[in-house]
């Protein structure tokens, strides 16, 4: 085992306490550099693993959880998978390979976690739950997200098909999420402004357990106050980014 930037501090004077693919940049020279199998990186209170793989390349949280669901629900080969609407398709189209089913939550592993305690409460087989970027929920150990138990559960993954990370990768379809905003002013009326995506989009696909989010044939976007900035967070998924950001400005060029 090779460490970067293992200290104890606070500061975070090395990178930034978010595990970005920028902000990686030196454990994918590490990994690289040593030959290792993986790099793996935790956020700042060390809930949730974000992964290099063999290469050096970064691999996205939704990757990371798509790669665990379907180990489990290949095992399980039936089952229900717990996470939030923002999280990639790519996690429900690989349950649905084996049998699997995909509950969708408020966005949040707080809401994840209780979700999942309701469903076993009455009956339903749930085999792991998570979110999209790095936080897994286990409930064989316990209905916290931990960085340790998902790196656990990757090697054994890793372990059981004998596979490189970039191997591993490559069994996923390809899915690219865009992520864009829309800047809010003191007296938008955000509530006014859901309604009306809502309203317009009524003929497809819609949840709106968390903001608004539109099914489409080729695609999804998801639209959600931030509870952190004035902002409307506007999240798109597709099969190539230039789809994605499409499907975005699509939805953004209606409300604005």
């Amino acid at each position: 085992v090779h460490t970067i930037n293992a200290e104890f501090n606070g500061l975070f004077p090395n990178r930034l306490p978010e595990p970005s693919e920028e902000g990686l940049a030196n454990l994918s020279a590490l990994v690289q550099a040593t030959g290792a199998a993986f790099g793996v990186a935790h956020d700042g209170d060390a809930d949730r693993a974000i992964f290099v793989d063999e290469k050096g390349t970064f691999m996205d949280g939704n990757i990371t959880f798509a790669l665990l669901a379907s180990y489990f629900a290949e095992k399980a080969g039936s089952g229900e998978i717990v996470t939030p609407v923002s999280t990639s398709g790519i996690v429900e189209a690989v349950g649905k390979e084996f049998g699997c089913t995909t509950a969708y939550t408020v966005v949040g592993s707080i809401y994840v976690a209780r979700t999942m305690r309701q469903e076993l409460a009455e009956g339903k087989n749930v085999i792991i739950g998570g979110e999209g970027n790095g936080g897994v929920i286990y409930p064989e150990c316990h209905y916290g997200r931990d960085a340790l138990v998902g790196i656990a559960l990757f090697l054994s993954h890793l372990a059981k098909l004998d596979m490189k990370g970039s191997e591993l990768r490559r069994t996923l379809p390809d899915y690219c999420i865009s992520k864009n905003r829309i800047d809010l002013t003191p007296d938008t009326d955000v509530d006014a402004i859901l309604a009306r995506v809502k309203e317009l989009y009524k003929n497809e696909r819609v949840n709106d357990r968390d903001g608004v989010k539109i099914d489409f044939a080729d695609g999804w976007v998801h639209l959600r106050k931030s509870n952190t900035e004035p902002i409307i967070r506007v999240y798109s998924e597709a099969a190539t980014m230039e789809q994605a950001n499409a499907l975005a400005q699509k939805v953004i060029q209606v409300i604005c």
